[in-house]
């Protein structure tokens, strides 16, 4: 039996934490590319990056204003108990955790702040089995608002697939803060693709896809992507992008559509096994 304080407290823990610190592999990756650079305004702009990633992970303080939406992917089994409400023990795991961060959730019509930064925005996968993992995302405007989606026939093939990617990156620009990070839904239907492409950016960063044919995919998509020349924060430079992760699903046979959702370089994600608390 999962108990829905203890769901709260632990979520917001790791919310709140997330919050103040960019990915660790996010930051290896920017020194890479930092030690990669030839451009030397781009190497300047990676510099300053860097920068803001230690100063914020040492001060205990936010790297980015934009503290996002918050987004939870959850994995629940069919066994799972729970002593109340997930979905608002999970809601308030969000607003203890937002507590002291920017609140930028607001209602789309009359864009009043609800001011608690809730709610968030949650997809639920049920599996077999008792367990419970939840996985946040914090999805800031400046990236997301560059996205986009193409429905493409399937004769534009693996072709079309890259230039659609590489036209949504160029259309973006400097607008989502890059180096980015590429996630790359192909397949299912206009909704499914968009839902791929946020579940390609929770996945471990730099982790290659498990189908090599996928794989190569997201390797075409980097190189055709920095070849643009965009760099960092737009001032040029071989590092537009710093991973491409591509999820793919079967799709009807009149249609591909695929779906890009751009990450700035401030990733702050957490992974939350609630199995462990009942173990």
């Amino acid at each position: 039996m999962y108990r829905c304080e203890l769901i709260a407290d632990r979520l917001a823990s790791a919310v709140d934490s997330a919050l103040k610190k960019i990915d660790t592999r996010v930051v290896d990756m920017l020194c890479a590319a930092r030690r990669e650079e030839t451009d030397e305004r781009a190497a300047w702009a990676l510099d300053q990056i860097i920068e803001n990633a230690r100063i914020a992970e040492n001060g205990n303080c936010y790297p980015c204003q934009d503290t996002g939406v918050a987004m939870l992917f959850v994995r629940i089994g069919t066994d799972a108990q729970t002593d109340g409400d997930l979905t608002a023990a999970l809601t308030e795991g969000v607003r203890r955790g937002y507590r002291e961060a920017r609140k930028s959730i607001a209602d789309p019509l009359t864009r009043l702040n609800t001011g608690d930064n809730t709610p968030p925005v949650i997809y639920y996968d049920v599996t077999g089995g008792n367990g419970l993992e939840v996985t946040f995302l914090a999805k800031g405007a400046g990236s997301e608002n560059m996205g986009g989606v193409r429905m493409l026939t399937p004769s534009k093939g693996r072709k079309g697939i890259i230039d659609a990617v590489v036209g949504i990156v160029r259309d973006a620009g400097a607008n989502p803060c890059p180096p980015i990070l590429l996630g790359v839904g192909v397949g299912g239907t206009m909704d499914k693709a968009c839902l791929l492409s946020k579940l390609a950016l929770i996945r471990e960063c730099g982790r290659p896809s498990a189908d090599p044919d996928v794989a190569l995919l997201e390797s075409e998509i980097l190189e055709s992507v920095n070849a643009l020349g965009i760099g960092a924060q737009g001032l040029g430079g071989n590092h537009t992008a710093l991973a491409c992760a591509v999820e793919t699903f079967p799709t009807h046979i009149g249609m591909l559509p695929v779906a890009v959702t751009i990450q700035c370089h401030s990733v702050r994600h957490a992974h939350i096994d609630f199995a462990e608390d009942n173990a």
